[in-house]
């Protein structure tokens, strides 16, 4: 198969757990571009927590962010399509957070929103400190959640994160329930909530489409349960060795973790069959 596209999750995939590329990913990466594939960022994380990545591969692809719910143009810094939350749905969910004393990070227009700063919360914060201020996502505290989702244009998901694991799945089944939105695992302790529909696998298909392209000619690697809809209806979906044993079993293929250079191994591999082959 002559693959055209390169898709990459962020988190768990690309990232080793200190959030850095492998230098050995970065130099395949560019191989693959300069062979004429292009090569696309699919992940759960906001537009705006993207930027040392996106620069750092020097991509020109728009990348697909908050798991699909919408298509950003990072050189036009504009989004190109998205299917946001209703008004009222945010509403709602936000409502049912309060009455479960669920605390979450709203992702909207162009910044992350909370009202309580959860772990994960400050853990993220502190590395957006770590980065140059041009590269820093945006963190807005508020005192009323609710308010602040009226005030804003777009709400692209809402992230719940928590110690209390099956707390967390008892409230996305009520969720799913109740509102018939979409839940996904995108870490061992983050369920994310958008509008129902939206996936990474069926908004990268819509990009591919636009290319002229089809699925059987990508390669998507990914790490989490919200990876699954890209890793099988791509032609190759490849998971990382760090995934559950889940998520392993509904890839075609198994490679090292990501602090090894797996994915760099079999970009090069391939790569270099089809320029002898070519």
């Amino acid at each position: 198969m002559n693959y055209q596209v390169v898709a990459l999750d962020l988190d768990g995939t690309l990232l080793t757990p200190e959030k850095k590329i492998l230098p050995e990913s970065l130099s395949a990466i560019k191989k693959v571009r300069e062979s004429g594939a292009k090569v696309i960022i699919v992940t759960g994380r906001h537009f705006v927590a993207i930027h040392p990545f996106y620069q750092a591969l020097e991509l020109d692809t728009p990348a697909i962010c908050c798991n699909g719910a919408l298509l950003y143009d990072y050189q036009g810094k504009k989004v190109l399509a998205s299917d946001p939350l209703q008004p009222n749905q945010s509403t709602q969910l936000i409502d049912l957070l309060d009455s479960y004393n669920v605390h979450s990070l709203m992702y909207a227009d162009d910044a992350m929103i909370y009202q309580e700063p959860t772990g994960h919360i400050i853990r993220t914060e502190n590395w957006a400190r770590s980065l140059p201020e041009s590269q820093r996502p945006v963190f807005r505290k508020v005192d009323s959640l609710r308010e602040s989702a009226k005030a804003v244009d777009n709400i692209w998901k809402f992230a719940l994160t928590g110690n209390d694991i099956v707390k967390l799945q008892e409230f996305t089944e009520v969720v799913e329930r109740e509102l018939g939105l979409a839940c996904e695992w995108s870490w061992h302790d983050q369920v994310d909530i958008a509008q129902s529909g939206n996936s990474k696998g069926k908004r990268l298909a819509q990009w591919v489409e636009s290319q002229g392209l089809s699925m059987d000619q990508v390669i998507a690697f990914g790490d989490n349960y919200n990876d699954l809809s890209m890793l099988e209806s791509a032609g190759l979906g490849v998971a990382m060795g760090n995934a559950s044993d889940k998520i392993k079993a509904r890839a075609d293929l198994v490679i090292g973790n990501n602090t090894e250079p797996s994915i760099a191994e079999l970009l090069n591999q391939y790569y270099q069959w089809n320029r002898l082959n070519s």
